[in-house]
């Protein structure tokens, strides 16, 4: 996501980390490099310009704390400017109606039933009842992967086949809806390869009928500062609420993110960040600032893994691990827990020097040996997952044919099993030693606060 950005901001910011004091002359060889490294990310180049002026007066009148280097404290400064440029906060959605109705808006291909899917799987996981509507009268298979999608989420898709009246579909699914109890009106509009008079009129007319709460343009990221001059012409026709920004794992430069907030004056809402359903965010200024910044997202980090883990089977499972009943069906558990938090090059480019780390490893072979190590666990039978001891020779060699591997990496894999199950049960002995001697591991070991404690 905006690596090319991203490494060049970072190579500025070395130069700054060197700098012995702020003067005009010096910050302003700095943000030459800023700016230019804005307008190759296909930035508004007005946009550029604001943004490097801001920086500059803020930067030049700046009194210099003292604790702090004049370098970090530019970039301090480029740090907050960039959050404020991507709309200082995150936007959620406008709730309070009952129902509540949103239109998905933008251009074809942009992803806009994708995008409704993904939604509705969020609002969904809220607690809210959403109900797609099939409003794309133009493009059958439009319906048909709504509909797919519906059936994946389990969710109602209220589909009317051969209509051809948009306002006609969008009021017998308001009537569906009330019926129903669905709270939630998701409206995938149908889109084209060109904005149009006739699509745009189609839309106003929808909107001035279901009166939406929400009017969301999903935009390509990839698509650069042209998504901008998009928004632009929906926001002047049906006054859009905000954005959704697609394909922010593919080789989108930045452009449309960095401009989209300051040129339209609407927030980016939501963002998509790979195929699946569940690769869908809200959009958080200061955390993208952070990612674009080569500082990592924790934050985020966390909501992944917060949401993959099930609390009580964490506690189960850390109880098992504390008495050495670990077993090859909980380390089999455990690997798919992290496949739900996604692609592995995903979540360590949310670490802090996470994306500069990625330059040179190749994670696609740790993905590789996730998913045989899961194969080959999966060729055992429950019996011998749950007791390892039952694997003699002749097993190994099934697992083996059955996994498709050879009978050293089945051995390759109970070997690296049988090391974390003696970690596991050196450090259950001595949390056990840690709490006699006085309160566990809080406090190192029971001592009392002071220069070593709490």
């Amino acid at each position: 996501m905006f690596d090319s950005l991203s490494s060049k901001l970072q190579n500025v910011f070395r130069n700054l980390r060197g700098l012995g004091r702020i003067s005009e002359s010096n910050v302003a060889d700095s943000l030459r490099d800023v700016r230019l490294a804005l307008l190759d990310a296909d930035v508004n180049f007005k946009v550029a310009r604001d943004f490097v002026e801001n920086v500059k007066q803020k930067a030049i009148g700046q009194q210099v704390i003292q604790s702090i280097q004049p370098g970090q404290q530019v970039i301090k400064i480029i740090h907050d400017e960039l959050v404020e440029l991507l709309g200082a906060e995150n936007a959620g959605l406008e709730l309070s109606a009952a129902p509540t109705c949103i239109l998905m808006v933008g251009l074809h291909g942009s992803g806009k039933t994708t995008s409704s899917g993904k939604l509705a799987r969020l609002l969904q996981k809220q607690g809210r009842a959403p109900l797609l509507v099939a409003a794309d009268v133009y493009r059958p298979a439009a319906m048909d992967q709504l509909a797919t999608l519906g059936e994946k989420l389990e969710l109602p898709v209220f589909v009317k086949r051969g209509e051809t009246d948009v306002l006609r579909i969008a009021r017998e699914a308001l009537d569906f809806a009330t019926a129903n109890q669905r709270n939630v009106l998701i409206f995938d509009t149908a889109g084209r390869l060109q904005i149009d008079e006739p699509l745009v009129q189609e839309l106003v007319r929808l909107r001035d009928l279901v009166k939406p709460q929400e009017i969301l343009l999903v935009l390509d990221a990839a698509t650069g500062q042209e998504a901008v001059n998009v928004a632009t012409h929906f926001d002047q026709a049906l006054t859009i609420t905000g954005a959704i920004l697609t394909k922010l794992d593919g080789d989108a430069r930045g452009g449309a993110a960095l401009s989209f907030s300051s040129v339209v004056g609407k927030p980016i809402k939501f963002m998509g960040v790979g195929e699946k359903l569940e690769d869908f965010e809200p959009f958080h200024p200061e955390r993208m600032a952070q990612r674009i910044l080569g500082m990592g997202d924790v934050v985020s980090l966390v909501e992944k893994a917060a949401e993959a883990v099930d609390l009580d089977e964490a506690k189960k499972l850390e109880e098992k691990m504390r008495r050495g009943q670990f077993t090859l069906e909980d380390f089999l558990g455990q690997l798919r827990q992290m496949k739900t938090m996604g692609p592995l090059e995903n979540l360590v480019g949310l670490l802090p020097g996470g994306a500069e780390a990625l330059k040179n490893t190749d994670l696609s072979k740790s993905e590789k040996e996730f998913r045989r190590m899961e194969g080959i666990i999966c060729a055992m039978t429950p019996q011998e997952r749950r007791n390892p001891n039952l694997l003699n020779a002749r097993r190994r060699l099934r697992i083996a044919g059955g996994s498709g591997v050879k009978v050293s990496e089945v051995n390759n894999v109970l070997n690296r099993f049988n090391q974390m199950q003696q970690m596991m049960k050196k450090m259950g002995k001595f949390q056990k030693m840690m709490g006699r001697m006085g309160g566990g591991l809080g406090g190192l070991g029971g001592m009392p606060p002071g220069k070593f404690g709490r």
